[in-house]
């Protein structure tokens, strides 16, 4: 298991930006202020923490793991590359895309593991992954994958009744045994020379909802309706995971679910001397759903949509489709048969 060492504390004099806490376990037994609170956080900014969840058990296995795999020579990391056609299971290397609009590249590399593997394993879904994967898939991968997916469930069904949507309609839209584009990542980012001004750039999530563990500084969101420029710290809280609304959820709820935009910068104050080690899940919509708002399903979602510019939330594409198309965005290496 990966020991967790003592970390300088997040600075006292930065702005962070408070989020909303939402109670997993009395979320599940059905407590209506809980889901009013995780409400209120998905429709104003997209982001809340969320305690007392069933993930915590898998966090530090998936971190040693992922440890275990940066290890590995970069040839033999490369092996398993991610390739820059749109795909994202495999591994990615540091600056393979553009974080700012100076040029700058990013300085994280990480491990994708697909949902589909993890539970078809030992078959293979998409991916072929390194031994050290294969050899933790169904002790450490499957058992996280598991979690998260139950977690996202009990969400899904806060977020269909709130939308008025027919009962079932969002966990149809992400059926456990359809093939989709749902992984977990592992990602670490090296302590950052002091001139490095953003580590990952400005971006909102492709999928539907990003569930995220960190345990160092650095993670950023661009307040709604503020002052251009105008960035908040989230700070990590120990048992928390960080939570927030992807864009396919926000199309489909015809922009009442917030997606918001979010960035990482080099872990602050003297954070910054450390390795940053994060861990997501990231859940997405089955490849073949179509992405539109579901007007039609939700006389909430028909009154949204009414409000908004018009097509904004009929981007015409599949879920796959629109996750290739947002994947290779901002790519340095397209193109390349390998870096």
């Amino acid at each position: 298991m990966m020991a967790v060492m003592a970390l300088p504390p997040f600075p006292t004099d930065l702005p962070v930006q408070d989020l909303l806490v939402v109670d997993f376990q009395l979320l599940k037994s059905g407590d209506k202020d809980q889901a009013d609170i995780l409400w209120r956080a998905a429709t104003t900014w997209g982001f809340w923490y969320l305690k007392n969840h069933v993930v915590n058990d898998f966090v530090d296995p998936m971190f040693d793991l992922g440890r275990k795999v940066m290890a590995l020579s970069f040839e033999e990391k490369m092996e398993y590359w991610q390739g820059n056609e749109g795909g994202s299971f495999g591994y990615r290397h540091a600056g393979a895309t553009y974080a700012d609009v100076d040029g700058s590249t990013d300085v994280a590399e990480f491990i994708n593991i697909s949902k589909d593997d993890a539970l078809a394993y030992p078959k293979v879904a998409h991916k072929v992954y390194p031994p050290l994967v294969n050899s933790r898939m169904e002790e450490v991968v499957k058992p996280f994958v598991e979690a998260n997916l139950q977690t996202s469930a009990v969400l899904m069904e806060v977020f269909n009744e709130k939308l008025q949507l027919p009962p079932g309609t969002l966990s149809e839209l992400h059926r456990l045994g359809n093939e989709c584009i749902s992984e977990s990542r592992c990602i670490k980012m090296p302590p950052a020379p002091k001139d490095t001004n953003v580590a990952l750039g400005a971006h909102t999530d492709f999928g539907s909802i990003s569930f995220l563990v960190n345990r160092l500084g650095g993670l950023q969101v661009l307040v709604p309706n503020g002052n251009a420029g105008d960035w908040k710290y989230v700070k990590p809280v120990d048992g928390y995971m960080i939570c927030n609304i992807g864009d396919t959820l926000s199309i489909l709820s015809g922009g009442i679910l917030k997606s918001c935009v979010h960035r990482v910068v080099p872990p602050p104050g003297l954070q910054f001397m450390h390795e940053r080690w994060s861990l997501v899940y990231f859940l997405r919509p089955n490849n073949n759903v179509y992405l539109k708002a579901l007007s039609d399903k939700s006389p909430s979602i028909e009154e949204a949509v009414k409000n908004a510019p018009t097509g904004v939330y009929f981007p015409g594409v599949t879920a796959v489709e629109w996750f290739t198309k947002r994947q290779k965005q901002h790519r340095t290496d397209s193109g390349k048969v390998s870096p």
